[in-house]
């Protein structure tokens, strides 16, 4: 995987794999420089993007763009990006045990695993109590869990609906910092309040947001 290096503006390209290590995170603004393993590439490649809350061991779909860095090389510019499943019982594991469910370590994260196997996260999603089934985690750790998955699935679920209306994901960590979890109910109910309350945002819709409009580039402009 190369960058474009065609005159004129580069297109958007797919990308996706497992998050490797995270090489600086900025929690105020969500600035993010990460390594991915992607598949079919022997060299982990550089990812750069502004994302509410990553992982190592989180597997992500993209879009973006190849860039030069002058010192550091190739690196890919996300502009848009999911979280999706890890389909492998190391992946799985890695994803569990890489800090993102408070209450849960790599060693935790290894017993889980081993007990549910595939259905491990289906697990956590739809029978959570059954976690308690695990040798080491009781029923006080299994609330704790139940907490911090709650959180991580709002996050997500924040993401995905800004995303969804044509906010870039730089403009969509930004609301996530101001607004939190109640993103999604002040951005329907009263959009026009991003105009005063996130930073670089300078106009949005005429309309009430109802679902149906699209925050688009008229929208959110770059600062």
């Amino acid at each position: 995987m190369q960058p474009n290096s065609s005159s004129g503006k580069t297109p958007t390209e797919p990308l996706q794999g497992i998050v490797e290590r995270i090489t600086y995170h900025s929690e105020e603004s969500g600035y993010t420089i990460a390594r991915l393993k992607a598949p079919r590439v022997s060299e982990l490649v550089t990812i750069v993007g502004s994302f509410a809350n990553i992982q190592a061991g989180q597997t992500l779909q993209m879009e973006g763009t190849w860039r030069e860095h002058p010192k550091y090389g190739a690196q890919y510019q996300v502009t848009q990006y999911r979280e999706t499943k890890p389909a492998t019982l190391t992946g799985i594991e890695k994803y569990l045990g890489s800090g993102l469910i408070k209450g849960v370590g790599p060693v935790t994260a290894r017993r889980i695993v081993a007990h549910f196997q595939l259905e491990t996260l289906d697990i956590i999603e739809n029978q959570i109590d059954r976690l308690s089934e695990v040798p080491g985690i009781a029923k006080k750790r299994v609330k704790s869990i139940q907490t911090a998955w709650q959180t991580q699935k709002a996050i997500k679920e924040v993401m995905l609906f800004l995303q969804g209306h044509g906010v870039s994901t730089t403009y969509a960590v930004k609301i996530y910092k101001q607004y939190g979890d109640e993103s999604i109910a002040i951005v329907t109910e009263n959009p026009y309040r991003l105009a005063t309350d996130v930073y670089g945002i300078a106009a949005i819709p005429n309309s009430k947001f109802d679902g149906s409009e699209t925050l688009t580039a008229t929208g959110v402009c770059d600062s």
